[in-house]
């Protein structure tokens, strides 16, 4: 399953992390210390120029997505079926 991260980034399901809000003011030293070094190393993607709501982690890069984390979350649990008459 890919999950649609704004603009025109896609990823598989399975790649992902962690997704965590941007806005949180709960986030641990180790979180900021983590996003700041991911920014460091030019790993970071900024998906759209909208400002980012949530952090989307992969093994390899953190994606900066304009779509919240409770929205992200959501359309990670949903899964669609296709039929194959379709």
């Amino acid at each position: 399953m890919f999950i649609h991260l704004g603009g025109d980034m896609v990823l598989k399901a399975e790649s992902i992390v962690a997704i965590i809000d941007h806005n949180s003011q709960d986030l641990s030293q180790e979180n900021v210390n983590f996003l700041k070094a991911k920014k460091k190393q030019k790993v970071t993607i900024k998906v759209t120029e909208d400002k980012p709501k949530s952090f989307v982690i992969t093994e390899d890069e953190v994606y900066l997505s304009p779509i919240s984390s409770h929205t992200l979350k959501r359309r990670a649990e949903t899964t669609t079926i296709v039929s194959e008459d379709e």
